[in-house]
């Protein structure tokens, strides 16, 4: 029986290894990379703690090595859904009432157990089936997991903590619940971390959770939920189904224990999912949380003062790292005409220098796109621009799927500000850049503004602190993270709480307190210690 306020260990961020030639943690990772290609996997469906196969098996592949297949794993379909809700439903009593302290340890475990012992198969994992280099992965499926794990740990016990003020005579109190229902999280390809987010932040505030990942990062998921029940996770509250996602949605959203949606992908199916739980409203027993963030069209600005190679290197690094494919890719940029040549001739020779491959070759910076599909939409587009009037393709252009789905880092000059690529997120390495005359600042900061949707991320370079403080104030509304000085890609968790508005999402901030309110429900207890018992008041005599 506690009776003790306990104090969690004090989070931080977890160190990124380097990965240098000789050092023991390449060693592990090499080693674990060959384990895995040498095995074939089948990868089943996670249910109520029990691993659940179907007759129907799709291949897991590489994206940069179509030839060598990973293994398969088990597509589900409505039955196993249910089923899924059924268990969740079924754990949610015993974990509820799980005291707060036991659910910290679990993640704090979790985090532990990845920074250690399963640090290589996450990575190796993640640089297989995402296509990810070394680097792009431990940033990515260590680190930034083990810090969403440690730092919403520490932010549960502070909303915890939150309590009312009480009078004399009164004891006030604050009940945080977890939402009464499951919680459905669809989670994408790109990033290993989000994934383990979207389903462990509600989880961990007492939550159980129907978990459906993308089909291309189904590999390290089933690491993930290896990792969720070594550090001792209960059965059911957490379940993991591989299933189409109108298969999914037809079941989820149509129950009335559906209690919230944690969602990180693309706008349109964002809005669609919203447009349905908004149609089915009355069925529910609460009206559900939506949680999302989905696309950006993110930018860089440079100001004349700007120093030209600080901006070369973070459109290189900010467009083309993960090939693009970050949310918070930088993927139009506004450069000055007096530093145009600059930067773009230091693009030009850091373009060169770059190695394409499979991410089992540390020496290769850029890797293979996801799948067909997004080669087929993001090629299609530089082929468009090589014969438009208005686009120019300065650097890359060339793409091939022989071996698997590669695309050279591109970048289009466009004499319109409102080009298609301008605009249209194309989540690959795509990078267009409009060059502006110097003294149209003011004017380029406003169209930058009003030429996406989307508000995600962006970055303002200047040396001029005046031009900080008008991009600052000009584009409030244009990014949820603004980074000054600084490419528009890596938000640490602890320290940016990344997510934008406008069509990005939601804007609840995953890594941060915010993203943990909305998973739960909180009843406010007033207790009296001594009753009235007469029912006048004194104004009445």
């Amino acid at each position: 029986m506690s009776n003790a306020f306990f104090e969690i260990p004090i989070a931080a961020n977890e160190p990124v290894l380097s990965y240098a030639p000789g050092s023991s943690e390449r060693a592990e990772v090499e080693t674990e990379l060959q384990k895995l290609l040498g095995q074939k996997r089948k990868v089943h469906m996670v249910i109520g703690g029990k691993k659940i196969s179907s007759g129907i098996e799709k291949d897991l592949i590489q994206p940069h090595d179509l030839s060598h297949k990973l293994g398969s794993f088990y597509e589900g379909g409505a039955e196993h859904v249910q089923q899924a809700i059924d268990a969740a439903l079924a754990a949610k009593e015993k974990w509820a009432a799980m005291p707060w302290q036991e659910r910290a340890a679990i993640f704090l475990k979790a985090a532990d157990l990845l920074s250690g012992p399963y640090r290589a198969r996450m990575n190796a994992a993640t640089m297989l089936a995402q296509s990810k280099n070394i680097y792009q992965a431990e940033i990515d499926s260590v680190a930034e997991m083990c810090d969403f794990f440690r730092y919403n740990v520490q932010y549960m016990t502070e909303i915890y903590a939150q309590q009312p003020e009480s009078v004399d005579g009164i004891w006030n109190r604050l009940e945080y619940r977890p939402l009464e229902g499951f919680i459905f999280a669809l989670t994408p390809f790109n990033f290993t971390s989000i994934a383990a987010n979207l389903c462990a932040a509600p989880a961990m505030l007492g939550n159980v959770v129907v978990w459906k990942p993308s089909d291309s990062q189904i590999y390290s998921a089933e690491v993930i939920m290896d990792l969720f029940e070594e550090a001792g996770l209960p059965a059911g509250v957490i379940n993991l189904v591989f299933v189409d996602g109108p298969v999914a949605g037809d079941v989820i959203f149509n129950h009335k224990d559906f209690a919230g949606l944690h969602f990180t992908g693309s706008t349109g199916v964002f809005q669609k999912l919203w447009q349905i739980i908004g149609n089915n409203i009355t069925k529910y027993r609460s009206y559900p949380r939506i949680v999302g963030e989905t696309g950006g069209k993110d930018f860089v600005i440079a100001h004349p003062s700007a120093n030209a190679a600080q901006v070369s290197t973070a459109l290189v690094r900010g467009a083309f790292e993960y090939q693009g494919q970050k949310c918070s890719a930088a993927s139009r940029a506004y450069i000055p005409k007096s530093m145009w040549q600059d930067v773009k001739e230091m693009m030009g020779k850091d373009l060169a220098s770059i190695k394409m491959g499979s991410p089992i070759d540390f020496g290769n910076f850029i890797n293979a796109v996801i799948t067909e599909a997004s080669f087929d939409k993001i090629s299609s587009y530089i082929e468009s621009a090589k014969s438009d009037a208005k686009a120019k393709v300065i650097f890359g252009g060339s793409h091939s799927k022989d071996k698997g789905y590669f695309i050279e880092p591109t970048v289009i000059e466009t004499s319109d500000p409102k080009y298609t690529t301008m605009c249209t997120e194309l989540f690959g390495p795509v990078l267009t850049i409009y060059v502006y005359e110097d003294d149209q600042w003011s004017e380029t900061l406003k169209i930058l503004d009003e030429t996406s949707e989307y508000a995600l991320t962006g970055a303002v370079f200047s040396r001029d602190r005046y031009a900080v403080k008008e991009a600052t104030d000009t584009l409030r509304n244009s990014a949820g993270n603004f980074y000054i000085n600084d490419k528009p890609t890596g938000a640490v968790v602890g320290q940016q709480p990344f997510g934008g508005a406008r069509a990005s999402g939601t804007n609840d901030k995953a890594g941060s307190i915010l993203n943990l309110y909305r998973w739960l429900s909180p009843r406010t207890i007033k207790e009296n210690f001594n009753p009235p018992t007469d029912y006048r008041y004194p104004f009445l005599g």
